[in-house]
């Protein structure tokens, strides 16, 4: 079990995502998420940091296990995270853009998010979301870095 966990939060044809203000990452648009406490399991731990950085409760919506992601930084595997996605319904109110002690929260669209000309985003965030599996398959994506160049990213079916 990795010690990390990282949701895309979606509604209608948007995803929430965090400008980070801290590293890893820092400056950059991502999903939600954090280190996993002792004694915490996955759901609870995902949850509870969808909580903490949106404010959104878990009673709101339909969380699913969509796998994990392992990096490879100049060849040597730096560990990895265990990724989820969340549904809201489309006419859920989430005042955006929002300061949060993590950062700006704010709904993009997909179609903002997948635009190669954006350079505003985690390099591997246009990846995971083109490739979300379908209920209740998993995936296990691998990435190799160098540095924080993206050299390479695929997956394969858990």
């Amino acid at each position: 079990m990795y010690q990390y966990t990282l949701c895309f939060i979606e509604r209608a044809d948007e995803i929430l995502l965090l400008n980070r203000q801290k590293s890893p990452w820092m400056g950059s648009w991502n999903g939600v998420g954090g280190k996993i406490e002792q004694g915490e399991s996955l759901l609870h731990s995902i949850k509870r940091e969808i909580t903490e950085e949106t404010g959104i409760p878990s009673n709101a919506y339909q969380i699913r296990d969509i796998g994990v992601m392992k990096w490879f930084v100049n060849g040597e595997n730096l560990g990895g995270m265990h990724l989820f996605i969340a549904k809201l319904p489309e006419d859920y109110h989430c005042p955006t853009p929002k300061a949060t002690d993590e950062g700006i929260i704010d709904f993009k669209k997909k179609t903002w998010i997948l635009n190669p000309e954006n350079t505003g985003i985690v390099n591997n965030l246009p990846y995971i979301l083109q490739h979300i599996p379908l209920e209740p398959n998993r995936i296990e994506i691998l990435t190799d870095y160098q540095e924080n160049i993206l050299l390479d990213i695929n997956h394969q079916l858990l």
